[in-house]
């Protein structure tokens, strides 16, 4: 699935996260490891801002995962590097795999899709 095609990763994490770069370089390493290559990442905090500590584990939409905001960054992004798949370190849902591929224009997975393969 991965062979050969460029990768951005992707993570929505809590502001209490301090291990948020060691997951996604565990995560850059799968994808290395099925033959990707990693050309971005982007990352979303929750709870950063005020009153934003008490939603820190929810995701900030249910189509996107992340803002409106970042999931436009994450389009241009994709579109400016000719990505081939996103891969979230996130879990997610057949509906936001959908919604976030029509955005992006390309194949959005999870990294859970990897585990195993």
């Amino acid at each position: 699935m991965l062979a050969g095609a460029d990768v951005l990763l992707v993570g929505l994490f809590s502001a209490n996260d301090k291990e948020f770069v060691a997951k996604l370089d565990v995560l850059a390493a799968l994808v290395n490891v099925h033959g990707g290559r990693v050309v971005g990442r982007h990352v979303q905090r929750r709870g950063v801002s005020r009153g934003g500590a008490a939603r820190m584990t929810e995701s900030f939409s249910r189509r996107t995962l992340v803002s409106a905001g970042k999931a436009d960054e994450i389009a241009r992004a994709c579109r400016a590097a000719q990505v081939g798949i996103v891969v979230f370190v996130n879990p997610l849902t057949t509906y936001q795999r959908a919604v976030l591929g029509d955005m992006f224009g390309c194949l959005v997975i999870s990294g859970e899709d990897l585990v195993g393969r």
